[in-house]
């Protein structure tokens, strides 16, 4: 419970300071977390990337529900956040920043990602950014890897379309502000 407070917290001060950058004022619910996880075939998946990671709200539900044990790489831009994951998930490797994907995978000694998890903020980043940041996941993933985003609009849309195929388009209402889960696989 006093776990949960402080992150919280943590995310809240984090995101006074940065608020383009964190997206948010609270964490992703279980809700949320729950929902981007669900289109994954654990079975299957050998390498995960989650971008944005934050405080590891949805990284603690990665780790309960993968079970077959794939790699897991994380992504976080702030530094406090990012040293705060490597301490509580020592087992996933964790780097400091999305637009560099190519070479954390060359670093690790992987191909292709077969799954990315995103909450990065796009809304909020320039067109070059969001162009970049989409370059590198797009080719990262194999073919027909997914790229699983949650976001807290619609806005988007298009560009993912242009570059995926869009499975679905979830609505979480139960999550703080409410979002929307692309689920979005490689053609």
């Amino acid at each position: 419970m006093l776990e949960n407070i402080l992150e919280k917290l943590l995310f809240l001060y984090k995101f006074s300071c940065a608020p383009k950058q964190i997206g948010s004022l609270t964490p992703s619910s279980i809700f949320l977390a729950k929902k981007m996880l669900e289109p994954v075939k654990w079975n299957q998946a050998r390498h995960i990337a989650e971008l944005g990671a934050g405080t590891g709200a949805i990284t603690k539900y990665i780790k309960a529900t993968n079970t077959e044990n794939a790699k897991v790489l994380l992504f976080e831009k702030d530094t406090l956040l990012r040293n705060k994951l490597a301490e509580r998930f020592h087992d996933y490797t964790c780097y400091p920043d999305a637009c560099y994907l190519q070479d954390a995978l060359q670093n690790e000694g992987m191909d292709h990602l077969d799954c990315i998890l995103s909450g990065l903020p796009f809304f909020n980043f320039p067109q070059q950014l969001r162009d970049r940041l989409m370059e590198q996941i797009v080719i990262s993933l194999r073919p027909g890897g997914l790229f699983i985003a949650f976001q807290y609009s619609q806005q988007m849309k298009k560009q993912l379309s242009g570059l995926f195929e869009i499975e679905e388009i979830h609505y979480v209402p139960l999550n703080i502000p409410p979002a929307f889960v692309y689920v979005c696989r490689k053609r």
